[in-house]
């Protein structure tokens, strides 16, 4: 089993992807050369690292399969060459009719390791007139992954996902001490929730949260809210990115900490699955 003891720093990065997604692939690994320089050995990028185009059509006309998708090759070597844990938070790729919104962990040796594709589609109508209609481009996942590392477990979800704690909850009660939240959440929903539920995944589940996001205006209109965050398992701000603008944040992360947190409070031991009675008056 690996020895998930001993503290490390970890990275996020925060972008503004567009629709060159060669554009996007440089500007993501400069963020994570930037981050392993300051001493990142895990270090994850948002949701839709390699495009952000809410034009379905357009993006599945230029959009290759897995095997054919040149980043991979690209945050492979990085890895490798930088000898980092590496997150691509999610990238978009080609699969039947529709594309996967694709989580890719990589070793430092530059393999894949685990491939997560989102499970819940963003199929909401916001104030304001803004919708979303997600399983229109993408096929939803149906499996969930806590992946055991040398210097954590890592519970894997994408941006909505947020939003169902039971996923979250679960991949704790698997050993899950990292929750990893990678996201492009929309300005409007982010200004209202982002932190507040990134904070109570965390301290519910007295585990850290690592949430590196999308932020600012992008090529195809839509605007996210950035703001990402390492936060730690009593709910503390381990480090925050007050903007929207693309970056990197860096921040300690002592496992022991999350153990420590989950004896203070064993909630995880005490789940059960109760009946619920509705009365009618």
């Amino acid at each position: 089993m690996p020895d998930v003891s001993k503290p490390f720093k970890a990275a996020c990065v925060q972008m503004r992807s567009g629709l060159d997604r060669a554009r996007n692939t440089a500007d993501a690994v400069a963020s994570i050369e930037k981050a392993a320089g300051e001493g990142a050995m895990f270090i994850a990028t948002p949701e839709m690292t390699n495009v952000v185009d809410r034009k379905g059509g357009r993006l599945l006309s230029a959009l290759p399969t897995e095997d054919a998708l040149e980043e991979i090759n690209t945050f492979s070597e990085a890895a490798k060459r930088l000898g980092v844990w590496l997150l691509i938070g999610s990238v978009a790729v080609k699969q039947g009719e529709r594309a996967a919104n694709r989580g890719l962990l990589f070793a430092p040796d530059g393999v894949v390791v685990s491939r997560y594709d989102k499970l819940h589609m963003f199929d909401v109508d916001l104030p304001g007139g803004e919708s979303w209609n997600e399983s229109k481009i993408y096929e939803p996942g149906r499996e969930a992954f806590v992946v055991n590392t040398p210097f954590a477990k890592l519970g894997l979800s994408i941006c909505y996902d947020l939003r169902f704690p039971k996923l979250y909850r679960e991949m704790a009660q698997a050993g899950a001490n990292v929750l990893c939240v990678p996201a492009a959440f929309t300005r409007q929903t982010g200004e209202a929730h982002w932190k507040t539920l990134l904070r109570a995944r965390a301290i519910e589940n007295g585990a850290f949260v690592v949430a590196p996001a999308q932020g600012g205006t992008h090529e195809d209109g839509r605007e996210t809210y950035g703001h990402s965050l390492i936060i730690g398992p009593w709910g503390e701000i381990l480090a925050e990115a007050d903007h929207d603008e693309p970056g990197i944040i860096v921040a300690d992360i002592d496992p022991a900490a999350s153990s420590e947190a989950r004896q203070r409070i064993p909630n995880l031991a005490l789940e059960q699955n109760l009946k619920i009675s509705i009365i009618n008056q």
